[in-house]
């Protein structure tokens, strides 16, 4: 199993690049990392793990950016979001972010899509709360217009279309490995099945319980059964844990570091270590 990393950068935390060198060096397969344009003062939106929402929240770095200094001082760790908020984003600006990075880091990139949680941050972007699902779907298939091999044409629902245009670069493979987050249930996987190329499960907890079930809509769907990619994401480890994990298939984890200084996210490495195949 490849053991990947996530954390919230800030900039108050280990610097991506000091990161990204360390990951590699020790034998880490990936880094990861989450995104949060702006955190609204007046919030209504209750934060999903309960409690107060954590200081890194409002201090993250921009993850495109981070995993551009990344990449430039690494040759072969996979480098990711988890999650691009796609709702917030314009789909053809972010086409051509993706497609850029992709193409730089030898195409070694996986977007990570989500629908995300604060309501009050996506208003300010202009999403209507009830049809953001909706929108990840339009804006995803304009962006893999963009990225095909001839000129694509792509007539959106909500906002945002695409004629037919010359585009380059092209991501490494055509298009880059792409992976939904969020809780398991019947429009989740729906989406996973007809939109992406598998799951970000948080924490990965139920997986023996949901992955039948996400199999099943998988097929119904007309994938290959064997093209499904299952990556448990932000995981606090154990070996028992990871051990479970590989017996259903899961080729790949993200282990959750802390959004913390040099000498603390060093030594969490170091724990981590036992992990690494």
């Amino acid at each position: 199993m490849r053991i990947s990393t996530t954390i919230f950068l800030t900039d108050e935390t280990i610097s991506p690049v000091r990161l990204a060198r360390e990951l590699e060096e020790r034998g880490f397969a990936g880094l990861y990392l989450p995104e949060h344009t702006h955190i609204p003062v007046e919030r209504a939106t209750p934060y999903p793990a309960g409690g107060g929402l954590p200081r890194e929240y409002a201090r993250t770095l921009d993850p495109f950016v981070a995993l551009a200094q990344a990449a430039a001082v690494t040759s072969r760790i996979a480098l990711g979001t988890g999650i691009t908020l796609l709702a917030q984003h314009d789909p053809i600006a972010l086409a051509k972010q993706i497609a850029t990075l992709d193409h730089l880091s030898g195409g070694r990139f996986t977007l990570g899509l989500g629908y995300g949680w604060n309501k009050e941050e996506a208003a300010d972007h202009g999403v209507a709360w009830s049809t953001r699902r909706e929108l990840v779907a339009d804006r995803l298939a304009l962006m893999r217009a963009l990225w095909a091999p001839e000129p694509t044409a792509y007539e959106g629902e909500y906002g945002y279309s695409a004629r037919a245009s010359e585009v380059w670069p092209k991501p490494a493979g055509g298009a880059p490995r792409v992976l939904l987050g969020g809780a398991a249930g019947p429009k989740l996987f729906a989406a996973v099945a007809g939109q992406t190329d598998g799951w970000m499960p948080i924490g990965g907890r139920g997986l023996s319980e949901s992955l039948p079930v996400l199999r099943a809509e998988w097929e119904r769907a007309g994938r290959d059964p064997k093209a499904l990619q299952v990556v448990p994401y932000a995981v606090l480890p154990s070996a028992g844990k990871l051990a479970h994990y590989a017996e259903l298939g899961c080729e790949e984890t993200v282990l959750q570091l802390p959004p913390a200084g040099e000498d603390e996210v060093l030594r969490v490495l170091d724990a981590y270590a036992e992990f690494l195949p």
